[in-house]
């Protein structure tokens, strides 16, 4: 196995792919993955691979940031974009990715200046409601 110009190994497509849902898996739970998976289509097949082998086996398995980064940027992300549905999801994401309840409060203040007051309004909402239901399950 080669390696690639930035020192990562040179994977194969179903290589990356399994890289990519081990990290999905670990990052997102495997209730998560269990349910996306199953509810794939025909029609969504392709879209779930991509994301599969793209955002999780390309980019969240390199070595030059940590999964706490990643969740932080990810969050930004999603507040900056209106993503509501995924920013719930990596809420839950970044609290497993080791977050502290405070950090993810501070991004999201930080978001309140670079984003918009009313992208960060909705953002603790949605956190604060994701952050409850983590306490409701124990």
């Amino acid at each position: 196995m080669g390696v690639t110009a930035a020192g990562l190994p040179d994977l194969t497509r179903s290589q990356v792919h399994d890289a990519g849902m081990t990290v999905r898996r670990e990052v997102l739970s495997d209730e998560h993955v269990d349910r996306a998976n199953a509810a794939i289509t025909d029609f969504t097949r392709d879209f779930q691979d991509y994301i599969s082998r793209y955002a999780w086996g390309e980019i969240w398995t390199r070595p030059g940031i940590d999964r706490r980064m990643r969740s932080a940027v990810t969050l930004t992300a999603m507040v900056a974009g209106g993503h509501d549905e995924e920013l719930a999801m990596h809420v839950r994401a970044a609290v497993r990715n080791g977050l502290t309840r405070d950090e993810i409060k501070e991004i999201l203040l930080q978001t309140a200046v670079y984003c918009s007051v009313p992208s960060a309004n909705t953002a603790f909402k949605i956190a604060a409601q994701v952050l409850a239901d983590l306490d409701a399950e124990g």
